[in-house]
């Protein structure tokens, strides 16, 4: 149990999944568990989309409890925050800034011809 880190990446085998999680055993008789919320950045309906029982998984540890040799685990601890990065997004005809505020109706007119005010 001395060799499993916090931080550390750790490679085991899928023994269970229930609604709240998938167990994880590693050799020398060591268990752990990636909790739902620790699967994915998104909403996760059924962890069986993610993994499968006797599948082989890489993972990071985020938790030790020594006394009971378990391990917590996270897969979402191994990617980046894909939130965090998001790209905005452009689109054809939009204007790269608004200026000012009118009215809809002041405004309508010209939206329909295809018109823009930079």
């Amino acid at each position: 149990m001395d060799d499993y880190k916090v931080g550390m990446t750790v490679y085991g085998r899928i023994t269970g999944i229930k609604p709240y999680g998938a167990f994880v055993k590693f050799d020398d008789n060591v268990t752990g568990l990636i909790h739902i919320s620790e699967i994915s950045n998104g909403f996760v309906r059924n962890i069986d989309h993610f993994v499968q029982v006797d599948e082989y998984v890489m993972t990071k540890i985020i938790d030790i409890d020594k006394q009971h040799r378990q391990l917590r685990l996270s897969f979402k601890a191994l990617s980046q925050n894909t939130r965090r990065y998001a790209k905005r997004v452009k689109f054809p005809g939009m204007p790269e800034s608004i200026k000012g505020f009118g009215t809809i109706q002041d405004k309508m007119p010209k939206w329909v011809k295809g018109e823009y005010d930079d």
